[in-house]
């Protein structure tokens, strides 16, 4: 394969690791609580409740972040080793990273919000600690680099996050409270864990053959992980916008995916599913390289506590406006409007639309429904209300995977 469709490739599947784990997050702080404290029974519990006098500690773990926003960093990773190097091929050197996505997580965590960074954006990157030592100099190029530039000779995904920190605080304001780094082989082990995800495809998608034979027929199916990378990595072809060859495009089908798999999350009883929960925790840790407080177990029982009652209709995903840069068609550049949304988020202040929470499903009527949403094989009319996307030029809604219609 010509070395330019090898690059391509990584950065395809890179961005399909980083996808599926925003998605499997919803699956975390449904049951990640739960599985924290099952595997704390599994370890020789000497239970003295109801035998000891004195105030009664609460059950439920606390949340170490409670009254505070959180700004979580998502970075997609092609780092080559192991089973990465099956998926994407050897490479041409250098590890990238080709999708970055700040989830923000509300401080009365009623709501998410997750936006996502073109990896072609033309920014203005800062200058960024290396490995040995040195300090790299500021400059101007795509916004992937900075995962590049921090990396530095030896690769080091501690830095090349630090980098990609440094750049998007810079850049929004936003201070980044935690991070993530997805490398992209624990993406099949994740989609397969929750069993493949459901979804329904209104026209065929078939990759050009030059970026590796893969194919998808219309209709409702189920994607294993194999599938789920084919699908999320594609970008020229024919069907669901690959005629366009867009980044764009392929983040609306992405998100479409995301959705889906967060319907499927939510809709299933995944705390008392106590083998698949185990499976899926464990892809998802072996998928990623977080900070520190996200990877401690009792601080992540909190903060899936705090947010188990988000409905999927308060998870929110946001575009950031951009245009073709004047210097070069093949990228792009953020609009102004992108001020606006990243003040926002720092601010910790609701998208458009979402100023007022939906009411908890303890506070409908018996008889009433949820409005809108589709099930969770993808299908209509479960009463479970869909992820909300902000508006778009393209492509139609109605070319949207993810939802058939009845």
């Amino acid at each position: 394969m010509p070395r330019h469709l090898r690059h391509q490739r990584s950065h395809r599947v890179a961005r399909a690791a980083a996808l599926v784990v925003v998605g499997a997050l919803a699956f975390v702080v449904a049951g990640g609580a739960a599985a924290y404290l099952d595997f704390k029974q599994q370890i020789g519990v000497s239970d003295v409740s109801g035998l000891v006098k004195g105030p009664t500690p609460s059950a439920d773990p606390d949340d170490p972040f409670t009254g505070r926003s959180l700004n979580i960093l998502v970075m997609g990773t092609d780092l080559r080793g192991g089973e990465n190097t099956e998926i994407a091929g050897e490479g041409d050197g250098g590890m990238r990273s080709d999708t970055t996505m700040l989830v923000h997580v509300s401080g009365d965590r009623s709501r998410i919000e997750v936006v996502s960074i073109p990896r072609d954006s033309l920014v203005d990157i800062p200058s960024c600690a290396l490995p040995d030592g040195t300090e790299s100099g500021a400059g101007y190029g795509m916004f992937n680099s900075a995962f590049t530039i921090g990396g530095g000779a030896t690769e080091d995904l501690t830095y090349a996050a630090a980098c990609t920190i440094s750049t998007v605080q810079t850049l929004t304001g936003v201070p980044v409270t935690n991070h993530m780094v997805v490398q992209m082989d624990g993406v099949v082990d994740v989609v397969d864990a929750l069993g493949g995800v459901r979804m329904c495809l209104p026209e065929p998608l078939v990759q050009d053959p030059a970026y590796g034979r893969f194919e998808l027929p219309a209709g409702e199916q189920t994607l294993d992980g194999r599938q789920a990378i084919g699908y999320l990595r594609a970008r020229h072809g024919e069907g669901l916008g690959l005629e366009q060859g867009s980044d764009l495009t392929r983040i609306e089908r992405q998100q479409a995916f995301v959705d889906a798999l967060v319907r499927q999350v939510l809709a299933q009883n995944v705390v008392t599913d106590s083998p698949r929960l185990y499976r899926t925790i464990e892809a998802i840790l072996g998928a990623v390289s977080a900070d520190p407080g996200l990877v401690d177990p009792a601080a992540l029982a909190g903060l899936a506590f705090s947010i188990r009652d988000i409905e999927p209709a308060r998870i929110v995903f946001t575009e950031l406006p951009v245009v073709a840069a004047p210097s070069d068609a093949n990228r792009v550049v953020w609009t102004q409007d992108a001020a606006a949304i990243w003040e926002r988020i720092a601010a910790d202040d609701p998208p458009p639309g979402h100023e007022t929470p939906s009411p908890s499903p303890s506070a409908r009527g018996a008889g009433s429904e949820p409005s809108g949403g589709a099930g969770p094989d993808g299908g209509p009319g479960t009463g479970e209300p869909t992820p909300s996307r902000t508006p778009s030029a393209s492509p139609s809604p109605s070319l949207l995977p993810g939802v058939c219609a009845s």
